[in-house]
């Protein structure tokens, strides 16, 4: 620096000494010491890593290791040409993203540009617009009121004519009768009776013809609602690098068959983006380069795209997605497609009919079938980069400890337990993290303290366990040790299911017939409620379980809409994600929800006896493998305190933990 920044007239001397080093280094003179004036340094200390002089090796740097400078020298110029060559090699990587951030801020600039034009052409066209109307309407009238003085004027004529001829019969007859003679009034007598008379008698027009009304009515509050958001911005931070696409179509198709992945956007943070409109693209090109299918890409408006295809050969194929030109992440694709007959059949195929199973019907018995994660097995571990494995299941069908008989809801506790909503049986069992039977309590019966049909269950932040009971339409509180404390929502819920409780201590309790969620104060005071039965974004229908992450926000399955909502903690709509159908990220009729130390969402897939994992914005991530034991319609779920994900196999009248890497 000192060097670099020196004056012409160099007025510092340690400047110049050091200029003089630098100048005897560059012409290959040996450097001198500038602690020993006259002295060469030809040795190198390793420990210090500096160069030195004899005098330096025998003074402060005795004890350490020194070696002839000329020895390291070429090691560490080799080493130093090395990491030269690393970061050289960088140069062009950031010479590319400078002229594509320079492009695409430049792209910005012309956008702006052409968007103010735009802008300003709209509002001169919406300008002459009005003037032409404004000449329209004072055209039509000047051609109304025309029209209508035409008619009283021609009414105003006949009037002063009949006038007329009235005041001069009047003043004829008048001037006869008073001056003239006997013989001029019985000469003009018969003459002047019959005008008399004839005017006596005349129709004039003296009701008016027209009438004056001519208001002008502009209404224009509508208008200038209309005017104050006339136009609209389209834009979207969504950036490739961060979005993500899903779907079993983005690996193999069928020939002729329709399929569909989902791309979701999110921003640089990797936050999901809520909004549409981005401009995305995708091709589906054959190995030789020709196109091999066309794409049809759908706007959810959500931040979320779907984008379909149909391939009519076999063969293989790249799948690209881009996202303003940029290929998101993983993209482009490998895709193979095969005929339909070489696509390995699975009992999953047969479509089921969706019965809840909080009904009064009873459960609809399914096949109890492992969902994979890719119809090729081969490439199950590849499509499924969450691995896990059974670690125990507790339970078979009876009314004995341990035995279940429709279990449903299903909590873990910090301090290591595992607590059973054991529907039937209207008890509570609990068990340790490792599945050793502990205590159950519960008393059948419809007064408080009894349990008729308990659904939901979660433990609070003191122990307490808060149970859910369907049909005595209320909300029970038990101490850890099983003594009745409390009920709450009496009155209020007409079927509770899931129930779960947030980081203020509040109750979030699901109505799941009256599609709706209650949250309650522990004392059992309303805090609000939110839902209704519908399929639109703030309603429910026949929703099931509910979770809540660490932002406090409230994941709530949407059983008959095959999605799940996430609202925030004073119940507004944030987002959904799911939809009808059995690919991944699709719900046949989701119960069970869970959320665990990352924010990931685990979901039970109900009527696909299957459990699938999310992350926090509901982009899909895996199944749960569960093939070692299959599911059977599963109903709650939780983590234990230990990291493992317990679910409620309701339809196997046991509850499973599996392993799973967060």
């Amino acid at each position: 620096m000192d060097v670099l920044q020196r004056d012409s007239e160099c007025s510092r001397p340690e400047a110049c000494s050091v200029l003089e080093s630098v100048s005897a280094a560059a012409a290959g003179k040996p450097l001198c010491c500038p602690n020993h004036e006259g002295k060469v340094m030809e040795f190198y200390c390793e420990s210090c890593e500096t160069a030195m002089c004899l005098d330096c090796t025998e003074g402060e740097h005795r004890e350490h290791e020194t070696v002839p400078l000329r020895d390291v020298v070429e090691q560490h110029k080799a080493v130093l040409k090395t990491q030269l060559d690393a970061i050289r090699s960088r140069l062009p990587q950031l010479t590319a993203a400078i002229e594509l951030v320079s492009e695409i801020s430049r792209q910005l600039n012309d956008r702006k540009s052409e968007a103010v034009a735009e802008i300003s052409g709209t509002f001169d066209e919406l300008e002459r617009a009005l003037h032409q109307r404004k000449t329209a309407l004072v055209t039509d009238l000047e051609n109304i009121c025309t029209a209508k003085q035409k008619v009283l004027q021609a009414q105003l004529s006949a009037l002063l004519q009949g006038k007329e001829h009235i005041q001069s019969s009047c003043s004829f007859t008048e001037q006869a009768l008073s001056h003239g003679s006997a013989t001029e009034v019985l000469l003009v007598q018969k003459q002047m009776s019959e005008r008399v008379t004839a005017l006596a008698r005349h129709d004039f027009p003296e009701r008016p013809h027209q009438n004056a009304h001519l208001d002008c009515l502009v209404e224009t509050d509508g208008l200038r609602r209309s005017i104050q958001n006339l136009g609209v911005l389209v834009t979207t931070a969504a950036v490739a690098h961060s979005s993500v696409a899903t779907g079993e179509g983005l690996r193999h198709a069928a020939t002729g068959q329709h399929h569909a992945i989902t791309v979701t956007t999110k921003d640089k943070d990797g936050e999901l983006v809520r909004t549409g409109n981005a401009v995305l693209k995708a091709e589906i090109t054959s190995t030789d380069g020709s196109r091999g299918a066309d794409t049809e890409i759908s706007d959810n408006k959500n931040g979320t795209y779907e984008v379909g295809y149909t391939l009519h050969s076999e063969g293989e194929y790249a799948f690209a997605l881009l996202l303003y030109g940029q290929h998101v992440r993983g993209s482009p694709f490998r895709l193979r497609a095969v005929k339909p007959s070489d696509v390995p059949q699975s009992p999953d195929d047969v479509k089921r009919r969706v019965k809840s199973p909080s009904g009064s019907g009873g459960h609809i018995r399914q096949k109890a079938v492992r969902r994979p994660s890719s119809m090729y097995s081969t490439t199950k571990k590849k499509e499924n980069p969450i691995e896990d494995e059974l670690i125990y299941r507790v339970g078979s069908r009876g009314r004995e400890r341990g035995e279940f008989t429709n279990l449903q809801g299903i909590s873990a506790s910090s301090n290591g337990r595992v607590v059973v909503a054991d529907s039937n049986n209207q008890c509570i069992q609990i068990f340790s993290n490792d599945g050793q039977f502990k205590m159950r309590f519960g008393v059948r019966g419809r007064s408080p303290g009894q349990l008729q049909r308990p659904t939901g269950v979660t433990v609070d932040v003191n122990g307490d366990i808060v149970v859910a009971d369907y049909d005595n339409r209320w909300v029970s509180i038990f101490s850890a040790e099983g003594k009745f404390k409390n009920k709450i929502g009496a009155g209020r819920l007409m079927g509770p299911k899931g129930v779960a409780v947030d980081k203020n201590g509040h109750i979030i309790t699901v109505d799941n017939k009256a599609c709706c969620v209650f949250i309650f104060q522990s004392n059992g005071k309303l805090v609000t409620k939110f839902g209704g039965r519908g399929t639109a974004d703030r309603q429910l229908a026949g929703p099931h379980f509910v979770a809540v992450n660490n932002k406090n926000e409230i994941i709530v399955t949407d059983f008959h809409n095959h999605s799940v909502k996430v609202y925030n903690a004073d119940g507004e709509f944030l987002f959904k994600f799911g939809s009808h159908g059995e690919g991944n990220g699709q719900f046949n009729a989701p119960t069970g929800v869970a959320v665990d130390s990352n924010g990931n969402i685990i979901v039970a897939d109900w009527g696909n006896s299957r459990i699938q994992v999310f992350d926090s914005t509901g982009s899909f991530l895996s199944y749960i493998n569960t093939s070692a034991d299959p599911l059977y319609g599963p109903q709650g779920l939780a983590l234990t305190s230990d990291g493992h994900v317990a679910v409620a196999d309701s339809g196997n009248h046991c509850f499973k933990v599996y392993r799973y890497l967060q």
